[in-house]
């Protein structure tokens, strides 16, 4: 008689309203009488994977598109997504690695040609507040990292991000001495500053000043040797990316600079020489050089020319040593200029 009763199974759509009625319960501060509390936190968990399982598939079957569409549809109708970021801490580490890859797929999730997790963000800009303070706990820091390189897949969140204070955070966080953390920051600052060209060259434009003097002070003069190797990496992806062409431009005539990249062409590391070089090579081919920056180099002309000398990338590079050739070149013919 039992199978005449079981009950059908939960549509999509159900499984996101119980994940919403069980993130409230989880919202509210457990008190003595709550003993039901720990079970109801083990179904959360439960049907967190569920939600995983739908979005991503499992060992048995792949995704079905129509199930993703139904799900996302109604995780955005209300504040799902919310309720889980801010409970995020009160999950069980599974728990709390499966929510994060559920967070991390709804940005993908179209419905009806939309992706309506931008919409909802746009609507709840805070949470990005929320995802950006997380680097402070060192408990979550990882998950919100993820979840916050995912929603800044999101031009108009990108941009939201980049204009908030919060941006001049990020140079503190990647110096963080927990390795992971530091590491994380890294990444998403990085995605930040290279991921939608258009905003960014309006962000570094707009904020010039400030933005270089904190990446110079901070990170290309860090004590730490893989700041100063990230940062300076990080700065020629910018400067040489044709939409940052006037920046580009302006961070080149700055002897400020031009000190802090000669620094880094003699240090003791091959990777970050390197990185350093082709930050440098914008100084040497820059055909309007100001007159500090040409008395600057013609001063260091023979220590520059010797360092090139025995420059060398660990595997043969042929567009390299074309680089290096043109760079020697430039300054081996350097006439002093009066200055103004």
């Amino acid at each position: 008689m039992k199978g005449l009763f079981k009950s059908k199974p939960k549509t999509p759509a159900d499984l996101v309203r119980q994940t919403r009625d069980l993130l409230i319960i989880a919202d509210r501060n457990p008190t003595n009488r709550d003993t039901k509390r720990e079970d109801k936190m083990l179904e959360l968990s439960k049907v967190i994977r569920e939600l995983k399982s739908i979005l991503y598939g499992n060992s048995e079957s792949e995704p079905v598109s129509e199930a993703c569409a139904q799900l996302t549809q109604e995780f955005f109708k209300e504040n799902t997504l919310r309720l889980l970021i801010v409970c995020l801490p009160k999950l069980n580490l599974e728990a709390r690695k499966d929510a994060t890859q559920v967070v991390a797929n709804l940005q993908r999730q179209q419905v009806q040609s939309r992706l309506i997790a931008c919409d909802y963000l746009e609507a709840n800009l805070d949470i990005m507040d929320i995802l950006v303070l997380g680097y402070q706990n060192p408990e979550m820091a990882l998950h919100y990292g993820t979840m916050l390189r995912e929603c800044i897949r999101h031009q108009s969140i990108a941009r939201y991000v980049l204009e908030s204070e919060h941006v001049k955070k990020f140079f503190d966080y990647i110096q963080l001495p927990n390795f992971d953390i530091a590491a994380d920051a890294a990444a998403t600052f990085k995605e930040l500053l290279t991921r939608h060209k258009s905003t960014v060259a309006e962000f570094l434009s707009k904020n010039y000043d400030w933005f270089f003097a904190e990446y110079n002070s901070k990170l290309l003069e860090s004590a730490n040797y893989i700041t100063r190797r990230q940062a300076i990496k990080l700065l020629g992806d910018m400067l040489l990316d044709r939409s940052n062409s006037a920046v580009m431009m302006r961070y080149v005539s700055s002897r400020d600079n031009l000190r802090i990249l000669m620094n880094l062409l003699r240090e003791s590391s091959k990777s970050i020489q390197i990185e350093a070089f082709h930050v440098f090579k914008l100084f040497a081919a820059n055909q309007n050089k100001p007159a500090d920056i040409v008395s600057i180099l013609v001063a260091n002309r023979s220590k520059l020319l010797r360092l090139f000398a025995d420059f060398k990338t660990d595997k043969e590079d042929e567009q390299f040593e074309a680089d290096k050739a043109q760079v020697v070149k430039e300054i081996a013919s350097l006439e002093p200029k009066e200055q103004p």
